[in-house]
């Protein structure tokens, strides 16, 4: 069953996101496609982050985060946070041009979209906490690029003429 599980959720398309956190705990950033809307009133998401991670224990204590979503390009960036390119994790985040957004987190400049908000409900569901969030400063990129998607256990560009038709509609 696990297995699976785990076959069918490749074939379930994800955006890719880093996810950020600076604070009193410290310091913190993953790559995480367990991204969710839950409402639109108040503006709130959902993150799913398993126990074990190293950053898992960052982000609680903390208590606010930063969902960076991606562009297209990048892809590297996604897999260095990730671990897949050999940077030790102590040094992953130190890679990084991040800005402090209006919430005091770690900021992408140039990602798609940035939403930074407090951790206001956590519910153990298995190997994972969902993070339920709400979003209190939200901004947009200027202009639209392609995205970054995560779906056969392999990355994705999806093309933002596909997403601005979407928009629209």
């Amino acid at each position: 069953m696990k297995k699976d599980f785990r076959d069918a959720m490749a074939r379930l398309s994800a955006a890719v996101n880093i996810i950020t956190t600076d604070g009193p705990a410290g310091r913190a950033a993953m790559t995480v496609s367990a991204v969710s809307s839950v409402s639109d009133d108040p503006a709130t998401v959902l993150v799913c982050i398993n126990v074990k991670s190293a950053a898992h224990a960052t982000l609680v204590g903390n208590g606010r985060l930063c969902i960076n979503i991606l562009a297209a390009h990048q892809e590297e960036l996604a897999r260095m946070i990730a671990g897949m390119t050999g940077v030790a994790p102590e040094e992953r985040m130190s890679q990084v041009q991040w800005i402090t957004g209006d919430h005091g987190q770690p900021v992408l400049p140039d990602a798609l979209a940035v939403l930074e908000g407090d951790i206001v409900l956590q519910q153990q569901a298995g190997t994972h906490s969902v993070l339920f969030v709400e979003v209190r400063h939200i901004r947009l990129a200027s202009t639209a690029e392609d995205g970054l998607a995560y779906f056969g256990r392999r990355f994705h560009r999806i093309a933002a003429e596909v997403a601005e038709a979407a928009l629209a509609a």
